[in-house]
């Protein structure tokens, strides 16, 4: 009995300094975000950071404001009329985050909760023509509110908390490795539980990297969104026509000094034949 009450006394001790190891481990291992959001010259950009080992294995810079119909009585107390909320994310918000090889996933709450942004990020591989490559993408939005916040809506019908979903979301693709940036305003749109009304999300600002970040606290090369592409192009086109127009100027006039130089040394052979004998 001695020797079994000593195994079964050793086996929980073992179990008891695993899970001791386990908790250890995770603590070790935990994740820590910050908000630095004061550190943006833009009033309306927020900075968010995740951190891992100390080492930062998420940076999000984005501006964000939903809009959101919802429904309040007419003066008649029988007719539902539609109003519009702006929910704009504002600065000092409470983020959470967690990183992974494929998966990863920034959470921010503001105005004591009422509002819950989740954005989550996968990386996967695409079989293109010049063979696999990885890139990733935002793959899922979710947009938590309280109409019953007293802020941004007024007698809002069925008050209380909603959830708006995006549905099969495919945006922000960017080679892996690599950054996202987007000065242009994006929208998508979000399904919400409340009477299935559509809420329209608009990020502007945006620089975003879920993956791979070699530097701590830096972005790798960006990836630029068309828009922002095509608007740079728009810009830098009429210097390049311009330029194009002086060097097509500054060559047309040295052809036509050459020429006119040439042409003014050349001997003029007179074509009345009586004036040959003034020639010699």
């Amino acid at each position: 009995m001695d020797l079994r009450g000593r195994t079964v006394l050793s086996v929980d001790r073992l179990r008891f300094l695993l899970m001791l190891f386990y908790t250890m481990a995770g603590i070790m291992g935990e994740q820590e975000v910050e908000n630095l959001s004061g550190l943006s010259t833009n009033p309306e950009k927020d900075i968010f950071v995740v951190r891992e080992n100390g080492t930062t294995c998420l940076m999000a810079e984005f501006a964000a404001k939903f809009i959101v119909p919802y429904n309040v009585w007419a003066s008649n107390s029988v007719d539902l009329l539609t109003e519009q909320a702006d929910i704009s994310l504002t600065r000092g918000a409470e983020v959470k985050g967690r990183c992974g090889h494929n998966e990863s996933e920034l959470q921010v709450f503001w105005v004591d909760r009422a509002y819950a942004l989740k954005m989550l990020f996968v990386k996967e591989s695409h079989n293109m023509s010049k063979g696999p490559e990885a890139m990733w993408r935002l793959s899922k939005v979710q947009f938590v509110y309280d109409s019953s916040e007293k802020t941004h809506f007024k007698d809002a019908v069925d008050a209380g908390k909603h959830t708006a979903n995006s549905h099969h979301l495919s945006a922000l693709v960017t080679p892996a490795g690599k950054s996202y940036e987007c000065q242009a305003q994006q929208t998508i749109s979000l399904a919400s539980s409340d009477s299935q009304k559509t809420i329209t999300m608009i990020l502007s600002a945006v620089h975003i990297q879920p993956f791979d970040i070699i530097s701590d606290f830096v972005f790798s090369e960006e990836h630029k969104c068309p828009v922002d592409e095509r608007e740079q192009l728009e810009e830098t086109l009429p210097l390049i026509l311009g330029l194009i127009l002086g060097f097509v100027i500054v060559v047309t006039l040295v052809i036509y000094h050459i020429h006119h130089k040439m042409t003014a040394n050349q001997v003029q052979i007179p074509r009345d034949r009586s004036q040959y004998k003034h020639m010699g």
